[in-house]
């Protein structure tokens, strides 16, 4: 009985950090190109919680709901919420890796590294949907880009301090 009650904590966790995603996403600051977010957060903390299937999930279901209610369908929605799967999956991978247990450095190096692989990935499908719905503009795509290397920065380190104690206190209320 204990583990199927944990398996329906696990899977109410992972629907609430979903739906945070999506609103994460949704009520983002969007300036033209520059979108200022936190629906990362949500996706590492289900993977620093529960692994990679869970972050995995969370990432896919949380941004497309979010793609969905502010984008609609398009060519190139799978395209927009791979980056986050990706994200998931590889923080998942990486702090079972470490028993769910990584050091505040291991969690701050592992963060950065994945926010900047979503900028990075962001970056490109943004060049593709530009080809694909013929807006691209060379400085559209590419002329805020250190800047929103720097945001994603910024944003990493936070998420990085926060989460080890987040991730602590989350972990206490699912399993109590």
């Amino acid at each position: 009985m204990e583990k199927r009650n944990l398996n329906t904590k696990q899977l109410v966790t992972d629907a609430m950090l979903a739906s945070m995603c999506a609103l994460l996403g949704y009520i983002a600051l969007d300036l033209i190109n520059l979108k200022v977010t936190f629906e990362s957060l949500p996706i590492l903390i289900a993977a620093f919680l529960f692994g990679p299937v869970d972050g995995l999930l969370v990432g896919a279901v949380g941004t497309f709901i979010y793609q969905i209610l502010r984008y609609a369908f398009s060519a190139t929605t799978f395209l927009w919420i791979l980056p986050y799967v990706l994200m998931g999956l590889l923080a998942g991978l990486w702090v079972k890796k470490y028993d769910y247990k990584p050091t505040q450095r291991q969690t701050l190096l592992i963060v950065i590294v994945l926010e900047l692989m979503v900028t990075l990935l962001n970056t490109g499908v943004m060049y593709i949907d530009s080809k694909i719905y013929s807006y691209y503009s060379f400085v559209y795509i590419f002329g805020t880009f250190f800047l929103r290397l720097g945001i994603c920065v910024a944003k990493a380190i936070v998420f990085g301090l926060i989460l080890p104690p987040l991730v602590s206190a989350l972990r206490k209320a699912v399993k109590g």
